[in-house]
């Protein structure tokens, strides 16, 4: 804290010395009483706007105990609520109330993903995630905390959206409303680089929502806990762990020689998280007869082609590709294959498609399971962990229009998830449900399943937290570089980016033209990015196969596609051995 103290410092007297415009653009956003304020007035406006529903009542119950419970003194906080409870703008309404009785600065709000961080940023910049509702607010100036007021930082974000006060703020997080990712907030508290470490003294005295907390990754879990119970006993920081599905990060966690201290203190914010979660049963439970035969892709086509509006969930590409192949021809696929861009398209389609209730059937991988807001009448799942089966059964009769239940119809697939954490998830699944008849998703069943998964993890220190930092304390040895390079939620060494020459139909914007610009101007930062829309991250075998092949090229420091095949609209980056095959041979 010392050093990021230090180092912003540096920057902002260089800055002011070097740079007098960006000096004069920092800062200048409105107080937290201020927005405050336009929050209360936007609450107001759609609540007395909204049908008097059963679901609109249970949401306005949820936002009032979330406003009740800011009194509370600062620490950890869970808010359980089941998908589709409207917790975003209810934890947003917490942490308004809780920084201005407790004196905080700012919130700071940390997703899982990328692909759903616009999203988010939207419903705080204009209260919806509606691209047309966002441009009638835009008209008539009723939004929520418009786009000016929100900073966002990850690697996303359109430049042609980006003003130049929210690249400044990006850098020091000196602003009262921070959406970011979590590989953002948790590589930074460990980072090494002075560019990195700048805002961490930003964090202290601030409110921090983890939405989807189950998200964060279980290998890291014991420097992750660490972190957060500094933040809280030392730097009056308030941490509310969100999710539908609460994993059980209290007391003792794991098991063997994994076993580490959970957090302590943990306050529910939501008084009977049980009742909530049957209130908000929107859906009815189908599990296989047999959980240990799997069923055929042709089987589960030959099911899903009766529905005209059904969502089926996949545990990996490779399984989503070979089911859509095998679909009528307008079933639409989303993976991480396809770059930002193009599921920016497919998604708002398939909103489009549920509003006018046309036919929309849909093979996704598990990306579309996080935030994603979309309403189907049925959901199919393969077989995975509970958390995956709850996030799946969230995209289903979302809303509650359905004059019964939507179904939520679990498959054992032809194969197993991949070794790894998402096995070991569908192990647990199968453990319990071998133990017990499950007939709902209540947070009592959570509890169970994060227990059961977190006393099967062989390592919960997967970047040496306890080695670099720990060991060796009492000493004052400290090797914080190299856990900062051992600690990356992502780990590149597995993945390379490709550009790919996706073009939008509904944009303008020339993709090749972007290319050529890498080329001809280097790489500066509004380009990089631009083009960060249209990258997709590939298994370093797959690179390796590509480039040998000359199917990608170097452009500008960064790898691009050559090969125009290598790209499919509708199905994204054309992976595996037998298209690398076909296209040496061609």
């Amino acid at each position: 804290m010392l050093f990021s103290c230090l180092v912003d410092a540096d920057f902002l007297d260089t800055e002011a010395f070097m740079n007098q415009r960006d000096a004069a653009q920092r800062g200048k956003y409105k107080s937290l009483p201020e927005l405050e304020k336009r929050f209360e007035l936007f609450m107001q406006r759609k609540e007395s706007a909204a049908n008097d529903t059963e679901l609109n009542q249970i949401r306005k119950c949820i936002r009032e105990q979330c406003v009740q419970k800011a009194a509370l003194a600062p620490g950890f906080f869970s808010l359980t609520v089941p998908t589709g409870g409207g917790k975003t703008l209810s934890s947003m309404a917490f942490a308004l109330r809780h920084a201005l009785l407790h004196n905080k600065r700012r919130i700071i709000y940390a997703i899982p993903y990328t692909s759903i961080i616009e999203q988010t940023a939207n419903v705080f910049k204009y209260g919806t995630d509606s691209q047309a509702e966002i441009e009638k607010l835009k008209e008539t100036g009723q939004g929520l905390f418009s786009d000016d007021q929100v900073v966002e930082h990850h690697s996303s974000i359109d430049p042609d959206h980006e003003t130049s006060r929210n690249r400044l703020a990006a850098e020091n997080w000196d602003a009262p409303i921070i959406v970011t990712t979590n590989v953002q907030l948790f590589e930074s508290l460990f980072a090494a680089r002075t560019s990195s470490c700048r805002k961490l003294h930003n964090i202290a005295n601030s409110v921090i929502i983890l939405d989807e907390v189950q998200m964060l990754p279980p290998e890291y879990l014991k420097p992750i806990l660490s972190a957060l119970r500094g933040l809280v006993d030392y730097f009056n920081v308030s941490v509310v762990l969100m999710t539908a599905t609460q994993p059980a990060l209290e007391g003792r966690i794991g098991s063997g020689h994994a076993v580490i201290k959970g957090l302590e203190n943990v306050r529910p914010i939501i008084s009977d998280p049980d009742a909530l979660a049957e209130s908000l049963d929107r859906v009815e439970l189908v599990f296989p007869d047999d959980i240990n035969t799997p069923t055929s892709w042709e089987n589960i086509r030959d099911q899903l082609i009766n529905y005209d509006q059904v969502l089926c969930i996949v545990n990996t590409r490779k399984d989503c590709r070979e089911l859509h192949a095998m679909m009528p021809a307008d079933t639409l696929h989303l993976s991480a294959l396809m770059c930002a861009e193009e599921r920016s398209v497919v998604i708002s389609g398939i909103k489009d498609k549920l509003h006018s209730k046309g036919q929309i059937r849909v093979i996704s991988t598990q990306l579309v399971e996080a935030g994603v807001d979309i309403d189907f009448p049925v959901v199919y799942r393969a077989m995975a962990g509970f958390d995956s089966i709850a996030q799946a059964a969230g995209r289903c009769n979302r809303e509650n229009r359905l004059a019964e239940k939507g179904k939520v119809i679990i498959f054992v697939p032809p194969k197993s998830a991949p070794p790894g954490l998402l096995r070991k998830g569908e192990q647990t699944c199968r453990e319990i449900l071998r133990c017990e008849n499950v007939d709902g998703l209540s947070p009592k069943l959570f509890t169970r399943y994060f227990e059961l998964f977190f006393a099967s993890l062989e390592n919960v220190d997967k970047p040496g937290f306890s080695d670099h930092m720990v060991r060796d304390s009492r000493e004052f040895k400290f090797q914080f570089r190299t856990l900062a390079q051992n600690f990356r939620l992502i780990d590149e060494h597995f993945y390379q980016a490709i550009i790919v020459r996706y073009q939008n139909p509904d944009k303008k914007e020339d993709i090749n033209r972007l290319v050529a610009l890498l080329q001809k101007k280097g790489n500066p930062r509004w380009l990089l990015k631009k083009l960060q829309r249209y990258v997709v991250n590939v298994p370093v075998e797959d690179f390796f196969k590509m480039r040998a092949q000359d199917l990608i090229e170097p452009v500008g420091g960064y790898w691009v596609q050559r090969d125009n095949g290598l790209y499919k609209p509708g199905i994204g980056l054309q992976l595996g051995s037998d298209f690398l095959r076909q296209s040496l041979i061609s």
